[in-house]
């Protein structure tokens, strides 16, 4: 492998054909000057952690035309910004989000800072995000890989070692493949090609701008990397969430601030644990006295387990509570907006 060779043909094909994104400053205009938004490109690289480009998309432009400023962000509440996220999960992400705001807006004057250690230095700034911001809006010469950039280094050089054990050789490869020029454009041409060209299933090797030099490509089998060893089956939990309206409102409580889902507004639920809830003990775990009844149950999957919750709906009063419209239910995390329009549609 040459890779300069593969550097100048990648970067090529990035600048005929980079893809259209709201955060994103294209090559030609980056050519003539014009500097990324760090504010943009932070927010932007946060959202697509978990998610896909057209997921992510719709709520980067929402943020955005709400929150143009990182310190508009900043000075919002809590419980605001934690219902602008719903759908886009991990909801510690947008615990960070906003500790790094404040602490740009408070301790830095509203300037990101301009060098990948600077960037790591704020709370709730991980190393893959400090990397691609000082990248792409400052033209750090940094190793930005993520799991698109892992997967093409790991067909460019079929890297035997299966994932996650890999993922320091994977780096290192792909450290050796930044240079000082165009830093920013070669993080987001890497970014592009995974998502486009080599991907997870059905690689277009045939579209690759750089499949000369891939060493799966001559496998025959390119898209049998990275190797990935085998995922344990998810652990199973069972859980009761409570249905309790007065006339067109529900019943909603604030979860506590840390942990899965923290500080989301959710369904009152009993506790989620590896055996089913008897009656009794669902009932024993009510947010308050009614005439409770079955209203079926949603099943949804998490990351490191699934869960089954069973649905009890009632008509009633309970204290410590946040009444909301049902028309509002739609800033629910999805498991709760699943089980509210299960147990709402559902009544036995």
């Amino acid at each position: 492998m040459n890779p300069d060779q593969l550097r100048a043909q990648l970067l090529a094909w990035y600048d005929a054909g980079a893809r259209d994104l709201p955060w994103r400053v294209g090559p030609k205009d980056h050519a003539a000057g014009v500097k990324a938004d760090p504010y943009r490109v932070w927010l932007s690289e946060v959202m697509l952690q978990q998610t896909t480009v057209p997921h992510a998309t719709p709520y980067f432009l929402k943020f955005t035309a709400r929150w143009p400023t990182v310190e508009d962000l900043a000075a919002e509440d809590d419980g605001e910004v934690m219902a602008a996220w719903a759908g886009l999960g991990y909801y510690a992400r947008a615990r960070n989000l906003l500790a790094c705001a404040r602490a740009v807006a408070g301790e830095h004057g509203g300037v990101f800072p301009d060098t990948e250690a600077g960037l790591r230095a704020l709370p709730g700034l991980g190393a893959y995000t400090a990397a691609a911001v000082a990248a792409i809006a400052f033209d750090e010469a940094t190793n930005v890989v993520d799991g698109n950039v892992e997967r093409v280094a790991a067909r460019l050089f079929a890297v035997e070692a299966p994932l996650p054990d890999a993922k320091p050789e994977l780096k290192r490869l792909a450290a050796g493949l930044v240079r000082d020029h165009r830093p920013g454009d070669w993080a987001q041409a890497l970014m592009d090609l995974g998502a486009t060209v080599c991907r997870p299933k059905q690689p277009l090797c045939d579209r690759c701008p750089v499949s000369a030099h891939c060493a799966a490509l001559k496998t025959g089998a390119p898209e049998t990397y990275p190797r990935k060893t085998a995922k344990g089956e998810r652990p199973h939990r069972y859980g009761v969430a409570y249905i309790l309206t007065r006339g067109d409102a529900v019943a909603l409580v604030r979860r506590p601030p840390k942990g899965l889902l923290g500080g989301m507004l959710a369904l009152p639920t009993s506790e989620w644990r590896a055996e089913r809830w008897s009656d009794a003990e669902a009932l024993a775990a009510a947010p308050t006295a009614a005439a409770w009844r079955g209203a079926g149950e949603v099943d949804h999957g998490f990351t490191h387990f699934t869960l089954t919750l069973r649905l009890l709906r009632a008509e009633g009063l309970a204290e410590d509570v946040i009444w909301t419209p049902r028309r509002g239910l739609d800033a629910l995390p999805s498991v709760f907006l699943k089980a509210a329009r299960a147990g709402l549609a559902n009544l036995l």
